[in-house]
Formats: C-alpha cells, sequence, structure tokens
C-alpha cells in the first residue's frame, strides 16, 4: 500500500491527500487531522465549559483560553487516536474501514508511533501547565480515560459510553480554566456531553457492524442491533435535559434557550435519519454533530444576559 492510499472513511477530497507533501501524509493521518470532525468533538466540550463559566458572571468567553483548547483538543485528540491505532493495530487490519490507517498499512512503525504520541502530549502539557491548578490536576486525570478507551471495546459492549466519559473530560477542565473550581453546573453539563456522544458514537459504529462482528470487536451499535436509533434519541433527549438543567443551576438568562431548541431538533433529526443499513449516512450524520456541539456552545454564550429587572 502506498502512502497515498486514501482511507474508506475520510473524503476523498480531504486537505492531506490533495495539499499535504507526500512524506507527511501517512503522519496526519495518524493524528486525523485529514478528518477534522473529531478535533472539533474533543475541543467543543472544553468551550461549552468555559462557556457556561463565563455565562455565570455575565460575560463572554476568554478568548485565549477557547484558542488554547482548540489547540489543546488538536494535540491531544492526534496523540490518542496514535494510541488508539498502536493497541488496535491487528484489529484494524481486520476492519475495512481502517486497514489502511497507517499502522496496519505499514507506512508507520510502532515506536514511531510512540514517538508521535509522546511528541503530542508534551506540546499539550506545556499549553496545560498555563492554566490554574484544579484545571492541571483534572488534565492529568484523564490520561487515565484515554489509556484505558482502546481496551473498552474487548471488554464491554458500551466503549461508546467510555468515550464519551473521556471527550466530554473538557467540560470539567473548560470550567476549571476559566474558575479556578467545578460546580455542580458542570458537573451536568459534562453527564450532557456523555448522553450526546455515545449517541454519535453508536451512530459512527454502525459503518462497521459487520466488521466488527467477524473481528469480535464490541460495540453498542451491535448490542442495540435494531433498536439503536430509538435507542439514540433516548441518549440525545438526556443529553438535552441535562444541558437544561446544567444552564438552570448556572441561572442562565432566557437568551439560552432558542440555540438550545435548534440543538434538541438537531440531535432528534439525526435519531430519526439513521438506518443501519445506510454506513455513508450515518457517517455524514456523526460528522454533523460539530454543527450539533457548536449550537450549544453559542445556547450557552447566549445565556450570559440577562433580563435587567
Amino acid at each position: 500500500m502506498t502512502s497515498d492510499a486514501i482511507l474508506p472513511d475520510a473524503a476523498p477530497t480531504n486537505w492531506v491527500d490533495r495539499y499535504a507533501p507526500a512524506p507527511l501524509r501517512p503522519w496526519l493521518k495518524l493524528g486525523r487531522f485529514d478528518r477534522p470532525a473529531g478535533i472539533w468533538l474533543l475541543m467543543l466540550p472544553g468551550w461549552q465549559g468555559l462557556a457556561l463559566a463565563a455565562a455565570e458572571k455575565g460575560h463572554w468567553p476568554d478568548p485565549i483560553l477557547l484558542a488554547l483548547f482548540f489547540l489543546g483538543a488538536a494535540l491531544m485528540r492526534a496523540a490518542g487516536c496514535a494510541y488508539n491505532d498502536i493497541v488496535d493495530r491487528d484489529i484494524d487490519a481486520k476492519v475495512t474501514r481502517t486497514a489502511l490507517r497507517p499502522i496496519p498499512a505499514g507506512q508507520i512503525s510502532v515506536k514511531q508511533a510512540w514517538a508521535f504520541v509522546i511528541g503530542c502530549c508534551l506540546a499539550a502539557f506545556l499549553i496545560l501547565i498555563t492554566l490554574p491548578l484544579t484545571a492541571i490536576l483534572l488534565g492529568f486525570a484523564s490520561l487515565a480515560l484515554v489509556a484505558a478507551y482502546p481496551f473498552m471495546k474487548r471488554i464491554t459492549w458500551w466503549p461508546q459510553a467510555w468515550l464519551g466519559l473521556t471527550f466530554n473530560w473538557g467540560a470539567l477542565l473548560g470550567y476549571a480554566a476559566a474558575t479556578g473550581s467545578v460546580s455542580v453546573s458542570a458537573g451536568l453539563l459534562y453527564a450532557g456531553g456523555l448522553f450526546w456522544t455515545l449517541g454519535y458514537d453508536t451512530i459512527y459504529a454502525v459503518q462497521d457492524i459487520e466488521d466488527d462482528a467477524l473481528a469480535g470487536v464490541k460495540s453498542s451499535a451491535r448490542r442495540l442491533g435494531a433498536a439503536a436509533p430509538r435507542a439514540v434519541l433516548g441518549f440525545y433527549a438526556a443529553a438535552f435535559a441535562l444541558a437544561m438543567a446544567a444552564a438552570w443551576i448556572g441561572q442562565l438568562g432566557p437568551l439560552f434557550l432558542p440555540p438550545a431548541a435548534l440543538y434538541a431538533v438537531h440531535l432528534s433529526r439525526q435519531a430519526a435519519r439513521l438506518k443501519l443499513d445506510d454506513p455513508a449516512r450515518a457517517l455524514a450524520l456523526f460528522k454533523s454533530n460539530s454543527w450539533a456541539g457548536l449550537l450549544l456552545f453559542v445556547a450557552l454564550v447566549a445565556g450570559m444576559w440577562r433580563p435587567v429587572l
């Protein structure tokens, strides 16, 4: 296989295949930079935590912190993807969608991938130490979730729930970065994010139901089967309810509600359109969650305005 091989779940027109120098393409694909949706999905909970903390105090989120969380999410998502590929290299070789990833395709060695992981983590560490102590401790605590995630598909039908715990840790981290502490409202936002991820990653897993069964890999999509669309709707309903509870506890203003309603509509439409026999649609629905998360971020920012009595 050549370094120009296009991953089945990456758009043929992605910027890496179109513009990146050939020697860099395997490295960029190892970090999934050809598929930026994952960066957004890791970053947005952090932005939401920053927005919630700011809204509770009646001001805009700190733009410097927003930028730092974007960079940190890009680095840690790249490190997490490479680590996941190291652990899953034998499984990936058996799954059509992942067989052309750089490690199973022989483009990058395991030792080289470890060096990539360490480099990304060190760069992210330099960002983390600029934050308050509580945020730094939360950042280190997240490593346990990241380290355990690739093994979850081997021991539980619900690795998507573990991904929810991992990917939404940024909601707590963002809130702590802005305030130096963690609140009940931040905990509710985190819990809502867990159910959001459980929903969208179940949609993502629909692509691999047949290959996962052959490889012996567990997933919520396999466990739920034909009930997956209804279950996703239930997960999304819980995500919305918990986001509303976070806004209520945080005493956000009424302008939170219109974009929050759009968030709910977006999620419900995903569940309604999900078909188990249409993996291409599942991928498109999964990618649309960048917009869903952005809608909730906008809602939280809007919640800073309160009526003057």
